[in-house]
């Protein structure tokens, strides 16, 4: 096959073009990197040779020998950059037209010193001359001229048989009128072109992207070393389905925190670009931008369907079995039970709260989902109330974390997002399959069984059979359902006064104390602050057919009882004196039945031991849950 190599194009490329898709020979391949595996090219155009390095998720071509020395290959996505005062040509993207021929030509490397006359060649070229401040016409249609000679000169010895690639260069981008602009551009501070997320490397200079906001995550505050600081990320999504990390640190956080909201489309440029941690990072992408105080975030204000809301890559849960520990995959299922919310310690003695859920498909094997934190009582709270309705939903999973304790089970981690009977062709099969008979056809659980009836948080007791079973006197913890009624609780000290400062993902919460007439103090934080938060401490009785007892609320669990915040509580009583209103809140708590998960523990207090009953959580009894609940322990008292 007889082929010609674009005429000039090092040079084009050198210049600035993305858009020629040249036809250009390898010389040489080499393997450089020791963490990560790249390859330099050596790349002709059959009288200049330039070097280039391969994106990472092109390594296979050369891998499979697709691409070797001598291949003849076209160019379809590529960029030039300037590392060092050296010219790289970054290939995203390309074609292999001859797998091996001779070298062509006799192409000599581009000296570095000559590239500004070439890039006027190649500006001529395309039509764009440039002006010099004292420039000559004549002159300028000289070098016209001379280009033009040599191109049909090029043409003639290449044959009829043979194509010709003309570079082409493409404008630099020029933002819509309705974007910020920041004044006059002054040397060097010209727009920089919109590129695909997957073209970006640390190699360039002025780039910007177009992407969509997936996921923002939470605003972290932290204390190390050099001190105090801030961090907050979010993730980006482009037309063409790359993903990328985005990380601002401190002074960076307040310019930018309030601006970046989750579903949008915006312009980033002027960021710079750091290997990814791929401990806490999961997207696809070996870079992260880091966001500076030089940096530019606007927001499109039209809507850019081209780029999707999210994107999966689901992964079937038989395929669970076999994926490592701590990897990050998606995963899609119909949600067959869900057990209560209850409260966790961690290590740093922070509570938190805990929920499992288990999803099935159509490989024939279910497996455990754990909530943590939030996704309890907000997502969490939604799949129990359907479940408890008998409606099975599907819930498609973004970013879950694999765990092999004892089987294999995934959990979500702060960037996990949850889905609901999402609107796509994937949760429509799986509600097909589902209704179609896929509800009775059996399941393997890949997971520890967590889920079966009978475990320590759905264990149903008495009030007396708290003291008769002698409850809370084992090391751990004993965990119950009751279901009781409120018939006292002490309005006395009902809460009290928190730390509002964050310390990582939670609050303080601690108690603190007035230094002064307005300033409160946090002993745990050493930090002074106007207003405090208030929290439920509350001390109610419980009961029902058995007998009663004492219980201790904090303030979810306070908050569902009284049906307002503690802050609201108490300026009605102590600033507004609103006895009146007051009294009609415990009122209409009182002989109110209720589900209680109760946490009972012996503690001491001095050298006394007592058994300590916690309210993790209440919730209104639900005659139509309670009723099936009867039912089914009518139904196993009459087959005993």
């Amino acid at each position: 096959m007889a082929v010609n190599l674009t005429a000039n194009a090092i040079p084009a490329i050198n210049a600035g073009d993305v858009n020629s898709k040249p036809v250009v020979q390898v010389l040489d391949i080499k393997l450089i990197g020791t963490t990560q595996e790249r390859y330099r090219l050596t790349l002709s155009d059959s009288e200049s040779t330039q070097q280039a390095m391969l994106a990472t998720q092109l390594n296979d071509r050369v891998k499979t020998g697709r691409v070797r020395k001598t291949s003849v290959i076209q160019l379809i996505e590529y960029i030039c950059s300037t590392v060092q005062n050296r010219k790289i040509i970054v290939v995203l993207n390309m074609e292999t037209i001859i797998p091996e021929c001779e070298i062509i030509g006799n192409p000599q490397m581009i000296v570095e010193s000559n590239l500004g006359a070439q890039k006027a060649t190649s500006n001529v070229a395309s039509g764009s001359a440039i002006l010099s401040n004292n420039g000559n016409l004549s002159a300028q249609r000289s070098v016209q001229a001379s280009f033009a000679n040599s191109k049909n000169l090029s043409a003639q010895n290449s044959g009829n048989s043979m194509q010709n690639y003309p570079p082409a260069i493409q404008p630099a981008y020029q933002p819509p009128p309705n974007y910020k602009s920041d004044g006059a551009i002054m040397k060097n501070e010209a727009p920089a072109r919109i590129i695909p997320i997957a073209a970006l490397n640390p190699y360039q200079g002025r780039w910007a992207i177009k992407a969509r906001v997936t996921v923002k995550g939470e605003l972290r505050r932290y204390n190390n070393s050099r001190g105090d600081g801030k961090v907050f990320s979010f993730d980006l999504l482009d037309s063409d389905g790359g993903e990328i990390r985005v990380t601002c640190f401190n002074a960076v956080v307040d310019r930018f925190y309030d601006k970046i909201d989750a579903g949008k489309v915006y312009m980033i440029s002027k960021g710079s670009l750091k290997p990814a941690q791929k401990n806490f990072n999961h997207l696809k992408n070996e870079w992260e931008i880091f966001l500076e105080t030089t940096s530019t975030v606007d927001l499109c204000p039209d809507e850019d369907a081209s780029i999707p809301r999210q994107q999966f890559s689901f992964r079937p849960i038989s395929e669970i079995e076999s994926a490592e520990n701590n990897s990050i995959i998606d995963v899609i299922g119909i949600v067959t039970a869900v057990n209560p919310s209850i409260p966790i310690v961690r290590k740093n003695g922070m509570e938190t709260q805990k929920r499992i859920l288990n999803l099935k498909d159509q490989s024939g094997r279910s497996v455990e989902l754990t909530l943590w934190g939030d996704f309890c009582n907000r997502e969490g709270q939604r799949l129990q109330e359907l479940a408890e309705a008998a409606f099975s939903p599907v819930l498609a999973v973004k970013a879950a974390k694999v765990s092999d304790f004892t089987g294999k089970s995934i959990g979500t981690i702060s960037s996990t997002q949850l889905f609901i009977n999402p609107d796509s062709a994937e949760a429509q099969t799986l509600r097909e399959w589902f209704d179609q008979g896929g509800k009775d056809i059996a399941s393997q659980s890949i997971s520890k069984e967590n889920m079966r009836e009978g475990s320590k948080n759905e264990i149903r007791k008495t009030v007396s059979q708290i003291k008769d079973e002698g409850l809370g006197r084992s090391d751990k913890p004993d965990w119950v359902t009751v279901k009781a009624t409120i018939t006292f609780i002490k309005t006395d000290t009902f809460c009290y006064t928190a730390c509002p400062l964050m310390i990582g993902y939670r609050q303080c919460n601690k108690k603190v104390t007035r230094s002064g007439n307005s300033i409160w103090q946090c002993d745990r934080c050493n930090q002074e602050f106007e207003e405090c938060d208030y929290r439920y401490l509350l001390q109610a009785q419980i009961q029902d057919h058995t007998g009663l007892t004492w219980v201790t609320t904090f303030q979810e669990s306070g908050k569902e009882i009284l049906g307002c915040p503690a802050k609201e509580l108490y300026r009605m009583k102590y600033e507004e004196a609103d006895d009146a209103r007051f009294s009609e809140i415990i009122r209409n708590c009182l002989f109110t039945q209720f589900m209680f998960r109760l946490k009972i523990k012996e503690e001491f207090y001095g050298d006394e031991q007592r058994v300590k009953i916690t309210v993790v959580k209440a919730e209104k009894v639900n005659h139509s849950t309670e009723s099936r609940y009867i039912i089914d322990l009518i139904s196993k008292f009459r087959l005993s």
